[in-house]
């Protein structure tokens, strides 16, 4: 904590320009991450290279990354400096939905496929508030011991596992630009120094485009015809609400609020301990739950991904040191106002689908590596039967279940997923086998990142 002696709690002691362009840095540090995920979702192909796309929409996203990151820090009581931005967790669940060809869906287009999913978020998100109140209730010690690392890390590998076909076919459209961006990003995440740093995503992303248009690999139709001031879809061709409800579509995309909470937790431990503040006990982990959750439901219900606490903006606390959660609301504007730009928006969309993959290969696998971590941080022994067998029924549920599995139910056609069958069945084991010993926060002194120990 030495390095908070000199941290700065209040940015307006800095000026306003100063305080400015601090927001403008956190809004440039999410920036990459949170259109990359509309991106995506739009590129998303199967295993035979057929496009399971949906149309998010980049100008959604943007406006509910900031509507999301002011909720939070309201629910917060303006204490924790933290942004929301998309959620990649959720990436597996779109792909899921987008090539959902049974009973209801077996006509559907991916437009209205993507209103049911949005809906599978809107109760993501509410399932955030039951966690919360449990918090509230009967504390975060006896809640999490139902969410173990043994059960969340192989949950998280899966998802990146799940998605790694379509980063393939993706790259696969142009290899040596997918390529480029693989290097720029590992080159600017290895050797880069102060802000390169930060935004490795960003950076790829940017450079492998301008080599694209100066090759002319680019198509700018669509950015010549867009306005430069617009409203988002969801006013414009929905009129309102978008989302649309489903028990199949919600079975698919609920049960990846297990693993967004888990990455929440995870976040505010590390925020904490950057800022050198418990935000789990002031505000409390219910309120900043709530916080994520609602955000996460009502970028739902008008067409937005879900939310998540962003990694890459406590990395930016770390360099600058400026723990004024003012800063983070300024970058919370600076997205708003951006996503009130069409041609902004179809600047991204316009974006080589090799560039996409490029990126995908590092963040799929990240997102694997997460979930790796996870285990690894929390010491999880695998000497032990009991963790090897849940962890094993994981990943085989997870990646076996490619198709998912139907069922009838009074008349209904129901379909999980691969990744909702593994986190039924991960959870179901972890409370019925015996030897239970994990505790959440524990910490043995090695290692003051972990969130619990075996």
């Amino acid at each position: 904590m030495s390095n908070n002696q000199d941290a700065i709690r209040d940015a307006r002691t800095l000026g306003m320009p100063k305080m400015l362009l601090l927001g403008l840095q956190h809004m440039f540090a999410m920036f990459g991450a949170t259109i990359l995920v509309p991106i995506l979702v739009n590129s998303q192909t199967n295993a035979a290279g057929e496009s399971i796309g949906m149309p998010l929409s980049i100008q959604t996203t943007l406006f509910f990354a900031g509507i999301g990151t002011l909720f939070f820090h309201v629910c917060a009581k303006m204490k924790v400096p933290a942004f929301l931005g998309s959620s990649f967790a959720f990436l597996g669940g779109f792909a899921a939905m987008g090539a959902m060809n049974e009973g209801i869906y077996a006509s559907m287009s991916q437009a209205e496929k993507l209103q049911y999913a949005c809906g599978g978020i809107v109760v993501a998100g509410l399932l955030y508030l039951v966690l919360a109140l449990l918090v509230k209730v009967v504390g975060v010690h006896k809640v999490m011991r139902f969410l173990p690392p043994v059960v969340t890390g192989p949950i998280i590998i899966c998802i990146g596992l799940n998605l790694a076909p379509s980063a393939v076919s993706n790259a696969s459209t142009c290899w040596w630009l997918a390529l480029l961006a693989m290097a720029i990003i590992i080159v600017c995440n290895i050797w880069g120094k102060g802000m390169v740093k930060i935004i490795p995503i960003l950076l790829g992303v940017v450079g492998a485009y301008v080599v694209a248009i100066l090759t002319r690999q680019v198509d700018f139709s669509g950015v010549s015809s867009a306005a430069w001031v617009g409203f988002q879809p969801f006013i414009t061709d929905f009129g309102g609400s978008v989302a649309k409800f489903d028990l199949s579509a919600i079975l698919v995309m609920a049960p990846i609020a297990i693993a967004s909470m888990m990455e929440h937790i995870g976040d505010m431990s590390a925020i904490s301990a950057t800022v050198g503040a418990n935000f789990l006990e002031d505000p409390g982990l219910h309120r900043t739950l709530i916080g994520d959750g609602i955000a996460t439901s009502l970028a739902g219900m008008f067409g937005g991904p879900a939310n998540t606490t962003y990694g890459e903006n406590t990395g930016v606390l770390v360099l600058s040191r400026v723990y004024d959660p003012r800063v983070i609301r300024l970058a919370a504007i600076y997205a708003l106002v951006l996503s009130f730009s069409p041609k902004f928006a179809a600047l991204i969309g316009a974006l080589p689908s090799a560039i996409i993959g490029g990126v995908s290969f590092i963040l799929y696998g990240m997102i694997s590596a997460i979930g790796v971590r996870n285990v690894v941080e929390n010491q999880v022994d695998f000497t032990n039967s009991r963790n090897l067998i849940i962890a094993a029924v994981i990943l085989v549920c997870g990646l076996g279940f490619s198709s998912g599995l139907t069922f009838q139910v009074g008349g209904a056609s129901i379909t999980l997923t691969g990744l909702a069958i593994a986190a039924i069945a991960g959870i179901a084991l972890n409370a019925i086998l015996p030897g239970n010993d994990y505790e959440f926060g524990k910490d043995d002194g090695h290692n003051s990142g972990n969130l619990g120990k075996y």
